[in-house]
């Protein structure tokens, strides 16, 4: 089972710093090794379906598709030799180990020969994505060369998501994304947020590599698990860990990763060389700019205020998984724009936040519901009560009170409430009026109250409203109302 794909291998890149192994083979190459890594080929493969790419066919696009392929028989290609002498070029200006040998062949033919249409499209996403990435593995102090191992992961796409549940470009699953800090709920998953996940694929990438102080192990360990490189170990016999000594031992499909990184790095180092043409992007990582967003807002929204297409939107903010940027009651959300829509963002914000709560109430029946993984927002209107609202939500009227810091059970028009649904059941349920029994003393209709009752739900099943029922009982203090007392619900004649 995939564990984290990134954080294994950031860390083959890094096992270079330590020491740089003779990359002579002793074995027969395993022809096979591009197709037992087919996460790796599937993920590129799926680039020629990215929406960001879709959405560059239009009038409003992110990306220029310009596309020009040259003929099979004119794609350049190298001697053994000449392929050799730039690895060791690169080689010794990284710390990584950058050897030569028939896999890492067979994915540089991948590459530039193979799937040069994949790879031009992301040499394009690469010049949005990479200096987010240089700027983020600087702060954590790790090679920068590390971002080539996104290129392996996701072919650089946010929303990529592997058959083991493996989200994002650096390939997070749930636990270890948990375990990281990536928030992930109903409306967002920070997994696919590229700045986020890239400081929780440094921060697991260091503590593998303090695992096994090698890089490329602690590679080989993202990608099949520290067991099966442990295994590996002790069936190789390897004393000083030798990621190539080991080779013959790891899981097949984790056996291509660091040959594919090496081939990632080599080839977008030198795609003019073989005339890759890059898909080049119509705004760079520095032509944007973040946010803070302090109330929800739809794409919607934003893009008729901010003229931007809701694609583009995003393109930018793959982390919203719901074309709605969700609000929350203990932090501020972040929102990625071009550079020159950020000043009218904050003109239109509190417009665009009350536009967003509008449109929700009309959805909702007049009630504002913003749901998130583990709690409703709740606006409160004319008739509500706070018993009535606990019941709809099977929850307690003193937990609600509890959870918005509420001294007494009094409750106004347009407030907003936050409560946690029992069973986690999100979305409130419209009830039926409550059916009550009455009786009838001369020119009056009395009800005996029940356990659980509220004046509003006495005055809907009489068809009255509460300040009617509340001008029918002017003596009743309504806020010591208990079980077996009688109150007037209407009249006679």
């Amino acid at each position: 089972m995939k564990w984290i794909s990134l954080t294994s291998l950031l860390f083959f890149s890094l096992s270079a710093l330590a020491t740089k192994p003779d990359s002579s083979q002793s074995e027969p190459i395993d022809t096979t090794v591009i197709e037992q890594t087919s996460s790796l080929v599937a993920a590129m493969d799926s680039m020629m379906h990215a929406p960001y790419f879709e959405m560059a066919e239009s009038a409003k696009l992110t990306f220029d598709t310009g596309f020009l392929e040259i003929p099979k028989n004119e794609i350049p290609t190298f001697s053994d030799s000449i392929v050799k002498n730039r690895l060791d070029s690169l080689n010794l200006r990284t710390p990584f180990n950058v050897v030569h040998n028939d896999r890492v062949e067979a994915f540089i033919n991948l590459y530039a020969v193979k799937r040069r249409e994949q790879v031009s499209r992301m040499l394009g996403l690469s010049e949005y994505y990479f200096p987010m990435f240089e700027e983020v593995l600087d702060q954590h102090d790790v090679p920068l060369e590390l971002k080539y191992l996104a290129v392996v992961e996701s072919a650089l796409n946010p929303r990529a998501r592997s058959h083991a549940g493996a989200v994002g470009m650096w390939q997070f699953m749930y636990s270890t994304g948990k375990m990281y800090d990536l928030e992930q709920n109903s409306y967002m998953d920070e997994r696919m947020d590229p700045v986020k996940s890239t400081h929780a694929a440094a921060q697991y990438l260091k503590y593998l590599y303090r695992m096994y102080d090698k890089w490329d192990l602690a590679l080989a360990a993202y990608n099949c698990g520290p067991g099966n490189v442990n295994r590996a170990m002790r069936r190789s016999g390897s004393k000083d860990g030798n990621y190539w000594d080991l080779y013959p031992f790891l899981p097949r499909e984790t056996r291509g990763y660091v040959p594919a990184f090496i081939a990632a790095y080599y080839v977008f180092e030198h795609a003019d060389e073989y005339k890759i043409n890059r898909v080049a992007p119509l705004k760079t990582f520095f032509e944007t700019d973040t946010v803070h967003v302090k109330g929800p807002i739809f794409y919607s929204e934003l893009s008729l205020k901010l003229d931007l297409t809701e694609r583009e939107l995003s393109f930018l903010n793959p982390a919203y998984k719901r074309d709605l940027i969700p609000a929350y009651s203990d932090k501020t959300n972040i929102l990625r724009l071009p550079r020159e829509k950020v000043f009218e963002f904050y003109e239109q914000q509190d417009t665009l936040i009350a536009s967003t709560y509008e449109t929700m109430g009309e959805e909702n029946d007049g009630n504002l519901k913003e749901f998130e993984e583990d709690r409703v927002y709740y606006r409160v209107r004319s008739g509500d009560v706070l018993g009535r609202i606990a019941q709809r939500y099977g929850v307690r009227s003193s937990e609600i009170m509890r959870w918005n810091n509420l001294r007494s059970s009094r409750i106004n028009i347009g407030q907003r409430l936050v409560i946690y649904p029992k069973g986690g059941n999100h979305y409130a349920q419209k009830s039926e009026p409550k059916k009550i029994e009455v009786v009838q003393d001369g020119g009056k209709v009395y009800y005996q109250i029940q356990s659980g009752d509220t004046l509003w739900d006495i005055a809907k099943a009489r068809g009255i409203s509460v300040s009617q029922l509340k001008e029918l009982n002017k003596n009743v203090n309504y806020s010591r109302l208990k079980p077996g007392m009688k109150i007037v619900v209407g009249t006679n004649g």
